[in-house]
């Protein structure tokens, strides 16, 4: 059925901030527009991402209007284009870095300059698994930690979305890629994604073993996905100069600022929304180049149907280990 004659499709909708049970399903919102610049998208997958999670429940700095559809990362088929849009067409495979209308639903609006094409070597799912995860990992690598090949890194909590790409990331910039997950089916899953070790984080003296793998040099960049827990180990275990690069965080931690002084660390804050608009180009275009060659290849986990959010959100932070991406299915 062409989008002419669908007036009205399934989305999730929020109309207050709350548990993940304020996720609700509704099968008569109406199939948004695209307007100038604008692409009409019907939706096969889309990610679901933790800050989701944080907007929904009302605790993220930026909170959206009420009622809203969550979800930025999707992929499936450009449905018609607005006025000016010249380098998409209907019928093209695509992904999507943000939203204007929402991707918890069966149609999405996205400007133009957020919609990429998606590879053939790619199915829906996938698609759906490279925005946020693999833009932020990129942004948190290049952009702020600047790293080098040669140089080693940590990626602390490497099975979920994002540290999945950081491992395929690092391992095609040449960095030496140490990765951690909770579970040994997430380790196993970090090994075969680029990392060259993998350590249990559940483990006792997991730190002493990642010091041993460096010589006890200590790592060079840590990609932080729970800093609340973590942030005041990854500053002992850095190399001089080393970075931090905080990606997740789930509350507060206490830290001891002379562990910074005796290393000359950093501890960097990434959020992807920062990103200018030549920032994002570099990093699709690098992307781009990673499908091509076909070491990008997200993983994805859990996937659940539309009207399942709710429970999707619920795992997404209380599973006791990532493995792969959490995707919704239309």
């Amino acid at each position: 059925m062409s989008v002419s004659s669908r007036l009205m499709m399934r989305a999730i909708r929020v109309s207050e901030f709350g548990p993940p049970s304020v996720l609700r399903p509704c099968s008569d919102v109406p199939v948004p527009q695209p307007g100038p610049g604008q692409v009409l998208i019907r939706v096969h997958a889309c990610g679901v991402n933790p800050v989701e999670t944080y907007i929904r429940a009302g605790t993220y700095g930026r909170t959206p209007a009420l009622p809203y559809t969550p979800g930025t990362d999707v992929a499936g088929v450009v449905e018609t284009v607005g006025q000016g849009v010249a380098a998409l067409k209907t019928g093209d495979r695509v992904f999507t870095t943000a939203t204007e209308s929402g991707g918890y639903a069966e149609f999405t609006v996205a400007a133009d300059n957020c919609v990429h094409k998606l590879p053939d070597a790619l199915d829906y799912a996938q698609g759906a698994a490279i925005g946020i995860p693999y833009f932020t990992a990129y942004r948190a690598l290049i952009h702020k930690a600047h790293s080098k090949a040669g140089e080693t890194v940590l990626i602390h909590g490497a099975s979920g979305g994002v540290g999945v790409a950081a491992c395929q990331l690092s391992r095609a910039l040449g960095l030496r890629v140490l990765g951690t997950a909770g579970t040994p089916e997430g380790m196993k899953l970090v090994l075969d994604n680029g990392a060259h070790m993998a350590f249990n984080h559940r483990e006792e003296g997991y730190m002493d073993k990642i010091m041993e793998a460096t010589e006890g040099k200590g790592v060079d960049v840590i990609v932080e996905m729970l800093s609340n827990v973590n942030l005041s180990k990854d500053l002992q275990m850095l190399a001089f100069g080393g970075r931090v690069m905080v990606v997740g965080c789930r509350g507060s931690i206490e830290i001891d600022p002379r562990d910074t002084m005796s290393k000359e660390s950093s501890i960097v804050g990434v959020v992807l929304f920062f990103a200018t608009p030549e920032e994002k180009k570099e990093c699709a275009a690098f992307l781009y180049a990673g499908m091509e060659a076909g070491w990008l290849r997200p993983v994805v986990g859990p996937r659940y149907p539309l009207d399942e959010a709710a429970q999707a959100h619920h795992d997404i932070i209380e599973s006791r280990g990532a493995a792969g991406k959490i995707v919704l299915s239309m």
